[in-house]
């Protein structure tokens, strides 16, 4: 049953007219029905609220698409597992905090921030960050694939997202941009043709209309390409940097202790060697090590097993 707080609220929004308050209240209870696993007063809501209007397509024909359009991915990364600077975790903690806390917060007419912008090279967690985020509210975690929804035909691709955040929008979830850059592109650009546009404006103004339960994390390598009215959708904006010496050595050692075993130097030698790389090259670095400590003869050369690794990933990174 919705908790009373959202039907006092339900009812005031019809009484003032307001229907965009009413839609987004009716959006909230079906999300809450849903984690409740009452999903036929969840599909018999959706279907009410999606024929409002004749413009609208059917809640059962978006769901039969939405397959193609978003990936649904079951998170395992747990925030604890990330190597974050301290206000990136204490920004993501008040985030998870607000979300597991959102009846407190509605007590006081108050929502929990939703959208989050996650920027900063390749490989060093925008998308590991963005699953912990789910994992740690407990909600499923969608990504949006840009192959379903971007489409050569003109005026498609606005549809599709369209069907994609109407989806999201009656679920408590995380939706997830990677490379938002891809889509979220500069309007002002005179390359860009004006189909590109409209899918930004589209984007931009149901990013806007996303109900507090849904969680959007958008990550891009190129924030300098974003359209400008774009960083103003974020409450939250974090920069997720390459490691440092010390950011690289903790990590491995975090590693070591993960995975079990040696990783054939010490930390903070494998950190120096591994000048440059990325979180996720480290992580692939160690696992590639131990991999092959553990397949070794007993009187195997354990340095030289893994300067071997460390030399094959500069040979590929920088080939």
């Amino acid at each position: 049953m919705a908790r009373s707080d959202l039907l006092i609220d339900l009812v005031e929004a019809e009484r003032r007219g307001d229907k965009a308050k009413f839609r987004a209240l009716v959006e909230a209870i079906i999300a809450e029905e849903r984690s409740n696993q009452h999903h036929l007063v969840a599909d018999r809501l959706s279907e009410l609220i999606t024929t409002m209007g004749s413009s609208e397509l059917l809640r059962d024909e978006a769901s039969s698409r939405i397959n193609d359009l978003l990936l649904d991915l079951v998170p395992q990364r747990r925030l604890g597992s990330l190597q974050l600077s301290p206000p990136v975790l204490a920004s993501v903690e008040e985030l998870i905090e607000e979300h597991q806390r959102t009846d407190l917060l509605r007590s006081y007419g108050l929502e929990p921030r939703n959208r989050v912008l996650l920027d900063g090279p390749p490989g060093n967690g925008k998308t590991s960050l963005a699953e912990a985020i789910a994992a740690e509210t407990m909600v499923p975690f969608y990504v949006v694939r840009y192959e379903g929804v971007v489409s050569s035909f003109l005026g498609e691709t606005a549809g599709r997202l369209d069907h994609a955040f109407e989806f999201a929008r009656t679920r408590r979830c995380v939706l997830f941009f990677d490379e938002f850059d891809t889509i979220a592109k500069e309007r002002a650009d005179i390359h860009e043709t004006g189909e590109i546009k409209r899918v930004v404006s589209t984007l931009l103004l149901q990013i806007d209309r996303l109900p507090a339960h849904v969680i959007v994390v958008c990550s891009t390598n190129h924030s300098e390409l974003l359209d400008r009215a774009a960083w103003r959708r974020f409450q939250l904006r974090l920069e997720l940097a390459a490691p440092s010496r010390a950011d690289a050595t903790e990590f491995l050692e975090t590693l070591k202790t993960r995975l079990g075993g040696d990783l054939g130097l010490a930390p903070r030698t494998l950190a120096d060697k591994l000048a440059g790389a990325s979180y996720a090259e480290l992580e692939q670095v160690a696992i590639d090590i131990r991999r092959r400590l553990v397949l070794a003869p007993p009187d195997g050369n354990l340095g030289e097993i893994a300067r071997t690794r460390i030399e094959q990933w500069r040979t590929q990174a920088h080939p």
